[in-house]
């Protein structure tokens, strides 16, 4: 606030204690000079006037004047507000922002000589004094300039974490505390003007609940400006401060009108409105336009998990502050202004087909999650899920956050499934293999003594303890097929079998490269580490995985390979204008571009004929997932501009069976992807793609002309690869979703826990060290 000279015409007549003192004559006196606390003559009879001077003279001569306690807002990328938080509601205006009725009746009710003395109202002294002197009650002299010093003391007493109960407040102030607020306030009238000491009054009060200062008064009650307020409603809110809680409309709107007309009577008596005012003015009810700005996450209608997402970003920041308690004071005082990379427009369809695809209270309590991220960037566009934000336990709702790890809110992620699928296929094409290989699917079962190459593991492989028996979900399926083949129908004994000839280490680096990891896996600093390699059943997508990662993942397909980190952050700046850094763009080549283009060609396929059938001119590609019994159902696709995870499951604990479970009305014995999740998916994706880049991926290589059979047996370990194309569609032409998703690793994976949102750390399972059924085998090397 801006310092001036003295406008108070008054202010050489009263300029130390010691003439205060001279004129009451008795330090006696001088303890109740400000006559707020009534201390007992008899206490201070031995004081002498020179004691009570030296006293004086050592209190501060500056008041401190730190900036003021200012709302936070976290908004869209368009600016739209999706949150606000407080600890104090308050918007500072200048004084030409705030109406005359409403300076004229703060001014008439609680110090009619404002504009005359220079910081204490000898006068209102004096007759405070003679009233509480020669009666039980007690009776206030602060003069506005007073109040104004108590409340800027508050204010650095409440930013420099002073517990509230050792502030001094009204009617807990000693006699040394009344001392100091007289000195500052001669010091602030010589400081200041009348004005500056009026507004920054009017800005610091506070008016009712947790809402400080004339502005957001005004608009709590009459959803007006400050500026904008007439005579009657200014002198309701004039009243409301000195007894808040007591004077507040909602609550006793019969004691607050009656305060409003006293505050009246008290305008017509210093000529601050005329008779004829006074009597349209008290003649009127008190009529109010509440509006609230709730503080938090939960206020939000449009993104409160984003915004839970973000929040606990800020508190994790060491840039906002040296500890959680210093981050988070600054998030509710100190004016942040967070602008984050959320696509309105695409929040909304989000969270509307999140819920129409499990409604928030539907009897099944399933979940359903909605995140998108931008390809080339990692900007989250989209974070959505049915549940609404909240701790209610209606099964409506949840402060969890189904989309993100457990250290930003959410959960130890979920059973990926068959999304995991694609990173075998990766790791094959790294290799030197093609899409057009063919691989024995036929093979079920692998024996405890065969060894799975392992090259980060000690010893260099590993052993599935017990053996690894493995089980598709439709018949028919076991036999001799492509690579493209097995990707396109997810079959498990497809994608074992080329696992069975790659580095598990490849395929697990594969998903790591793309920031897939498993979150139930965590190293000693808390970070989730790369899916294990230990158990083979991993490659079928028994890790625990967030949606967020998905998407992000995926996202590099979408982008020639490139990852970016999923980020939320475009700017931070407070109050003041400083500028906090926000993580940049974060992206890395992750995948050769030659390798996403052959993976898309068959992902392709797999979304605009199996999922969108169709629907979808646009170039699309993903893949479907489902875990064991269906407790976790995903489809993550996505185009050059957009990729989104969307995911349906059980969020309520590990080992659920979602086989046979009634969803709005519909019982499903056998769900799988297209149950739920794919056209969860369909339905948000026809709406956004349209605002997004949706280019071609690029054409999947073609097998090249067979070659003359050879004269001699060949010895590459690849020789069964040769031979006719078996085309994707060939086969069963049933669209069943995940075609053996729903049983992904048989029971090699049972041991494994589906890990859920019921609180940090909740579910500790772990893949294991082999497919053996219970999948706590050993790892035999």
């Amino acid at each position: 606030m801006g310092m001036a000279g003295s406008k108070s015409p008054l202010f050489d007549t009263a300029t130390t204690l010691g003439k205060i003192v001279a004129f009451f004559g008795v330090s006696a006196i001088c303890g109740v000079l400000a006559a707020g606390l009534l201390v007992p003559i008899a206490s201070l009879a031995g004081s002498s006037a020179n004691a009570s001077i030296e006293f004086f003279e050592e209190l501060p001569e500056e008041l401190r004047q730190d900036p003021l306690s200012v709302p936070s807002k976290i908004l869209a990328s368009d600016g739209t507000t999706l949150a606000t938080f407080y600890s104090e509601n308050r918007k500072p205006v200048s004084i030409d922002k705030i109406s005359q009725p409403m300076k004229d009746a703060i001014v008439s009710i609680e110090d009619e000589r404002f504009y005359e003395h220079g910081g204490i109202d000898l006068r209102g002294t004096l007759r405070a004094v003679a009233s509480n002197l020669t009666s039980s009650s007690e009776q206030g002299a602060s003069t506005l300039t007073m109040q104004y010093v108590n409340n800027q003391i508050i204010n650095s007493g409440v930013l420099a974490g002073i517990p509230a109960e050792e502030l001094t407040i009204s009617g807990t102030k000693d006699y040394g505390d009344k001392l100091r607020e007289m000195k500052l306030a001669i010091a602030v009238e010589k400081q200041m003007s009348k004005d500056e000491i009026l507004e920054g009054y009017l800005n610091l009060v506070l008016f009712s609940g947790r809402n400080y200062g004339v502005e957001a008064a005004a608009q709590r009650f009459f959803s007006k400006s400050a500026a904008d307020l007439n005579i009657p409603e200014a002198a309701m809110l004039a009243g409301m401060v000195q007894i808040p809680n007591v004077y507040n409309p909602e609550k006793n709107p019969e004691l607050t009108q009656k305060r409003r007309d006293t505050v009246l009577a008290a305008m017509l008596r210093n000529q601050a409105i005329t008779q004829e005012e006074y009597d349209e003015a008290v003649a009127t009810d008190i009529q109010l336009k509440p509006k609230s700005t709730n503080s938090g996450c939960i206020a939000s209608n449009v993104a409160p998990h984003f915004c839970d997402y973000v929040r606990h970003q800020i508190l994790a920041d060491p840039a906002y502050g040296e500890t959680v308690e210093a981050r988070e004071n600054l998030l509710f005082r100190g004016g942040l202004e967070i602008k984050t990379t959320l696509d309105v427009d695409a929040q909304k369809e989000a969270i509307a087909a999140a819920r129409k695809a499990v409604p928030a209270d539907d009897p099944s309590d399933l979940g359903s999650a909605v995140v998108s991220v931008e390809p080339g960037t990692g900007k989250i566009l989209a974070m959505a899920q049915n549940k609404e934000y909240g701790p209610g336990d209606s099964g409506a709702e949840t402060v969890y956050n189904f989309n993100v790890a457990r250290e930003y809110g959410g959960s130890n992620g979920f059973q990926g499934g068959s999304t995991m699928k694609p990173f075998t296929t990766i790791a094959w094409l790294q290799s030197g293999r093609k899409m057009w290989d063919r691989i024995d699917a036929s093979v079920d079962n692998y024996s405890a003594e065969f060894q799975w190459k392992a090259s980060c593991m000690p010893g260099g492989s590993t052993r599935a303890f017990g053996g690894y028996p493995v089980k598709n979900f439709t018949d028919g399926y076991k036999r001799s097929m492509t690579v493209d083949e097995g990707l396109y129908w997810s079959i498990n004994t497809a994608t074992v079998a080329q696992a069975a000839r790659l580095d598990l280490c490849d395929i697990s680096n594969a998903a790591y490269d793309v920031g897939i990891v498993d979150q139930a896996a965590r190293d000693d600093d808390g970070a989730p580490k790369a899916i294990n390699p230990a158990n083979p059943s991993m490659v079928l997508g028994t890790a625990d995985v967030t949606p967020l990662s998905q998407a992000a993942g995926f996202a590099a397909f979408a982008n020639n390979g490139e990852f970016c980190e999923p980020r939320a952050l475009v700017s931070v700046k407070d109050a003041a204008g400083n500028k906090y850094k926000v993580p940049a763009a974060a992206c890395r080549n992750a995948i050769d571009p030659d390798i996403v283009r052959n993976l898309n060609g068959t992902l392709s396929k797999i979304a605009s004929q199996r999922v969108a059938k169709g629907t979808i001119s646009a170039p699309i590609a993903g893949k479907t997932g489902t875990s064991n019994q269906a407790a976790s159902t995903w489809f993550v696709g996505y185009t050059t501009g957009i990729s989104t995870a969307t995911w349906v499951g059980s969020h309520t604990g590990p080992g659920v069976d979602l086989r046979g479970i009634t969803v709005k009305g519909q019982t499903v014995a056998s769900p799988d992807s297209s149950t739920w999740a794919a056209p969860l998916w369909l339905d948000y994706m026809s709406k956004v793609i349209p605002n997004y880049e949706a280019t071609a991926f690029g054409q999947a290589d073609s097998r090249p002309a067979p070659q003359p059979a050879p004269s001699s047996d060949s010895d590459d370990d690849d020789s069964d690869d040769s031979g006719d194309d078996s085309s994707a569609d060939s086969g069963d032409n049933s669209d069943s979703g995940d075609s053996g998703d729903a049983s992904d690793s048989g029971d090699s994976n049972s041991g494994n826990t589906d890990t859920t949102p019921g609180g940090p750390g909740a579910g500790n399972g772990n893949n294991g060290n082999g497919g053996n059924g219970n999948g706590n085998g050993n790892n035999d090397d």
